[in-house]
């Protein structure tokens, strides 16, 4: 009978496992790293202030007045008002809430917000312009970008249409407002009633 020879195995010094336990945590931390740099980031709405009523919806229109800055917080763009004598549509910029009108990530972050509310929008780049801002536009390419809204009123599309034939008519009943045919009461930077908003505002 062949007798096998037994070698026993060399206990493990204590400095040495707890080594192999660091390495395989920095293992276990790399790779977990490194998929959450791979997965795209998705948009985030930190709420300051939360609002009353309903969510926004698709088919709304959300006014808000808002404030957008860059990663690094150098503001690019804010809202302003409306062409229009006061009190008759509320304050702040109208945004339909239809696909294409505006970037994706405000898109989808106007759902998440409520009337009265203060909210703080993080869209990644790739639910902004990606590699390509509009020309001219301040934003580098690939940005991510942080939107503060103050959301001061939402309504359907037809009450928003019904308010805007409304003022339209008034406005053309009364005439060109002084200073409107480029005279000397004319403002120094006319600025025309949008039709829609901006893209990407």
């Amino acid at each position: 009978m062949t007798e096998i020879t037994r070698v026993p195995l060399q206990p493990i010094a204590k400095g040495s496992l707890t080594k192999l336990w660091l390495g395989v945590a920095a293992v276990l931390l790399l790779a977990a790293g490194l998929a959450w740099a791979a997965a795209p980031k998705g948009l985030t709405v930190d709420t300051l202030v939360e609002g009353t009523g309903d969510f926004a919806q698709p088919g709304d229109v959300v006014f808000v007045e808002y404030v957008g800055k860059l990663a690094d917080g150098e503001e690019f763009d804010r809202s302003r008002p409306l062409p229009i004598p006061p009190g008759l549509l509320p304050e702040g910029t109208p945004f339909p809430l239809e696909e294409g009108a505006t970037i994706p990530g405000f898109y989808e972050g106007l759902q998440k917000v409520r009337k009265g509310g203060k909210y703080v929008l993080n869209i990644p780049s790739e639910m902004a312009y990606g590699a390509e801002p509009p020309e001219g536009a301040p934003i580098p390419p690939n940005a991510d970008l942080t939107f503060e809204v103050e959301v001061n009123e939402i309504m359907s599309q037809a009450d928003f249409e019904q308010k805007v034939m409304a003022i339209q008519q008034a406005m053309a009943q009364q005439g060109p407002p002084p200073g409107a045919d480029g005279g000397p009461n004319a403002p120094a930077n006319p600025q025309p009633v949008p039709q829609s908003p901006p893209q990407g505002q």
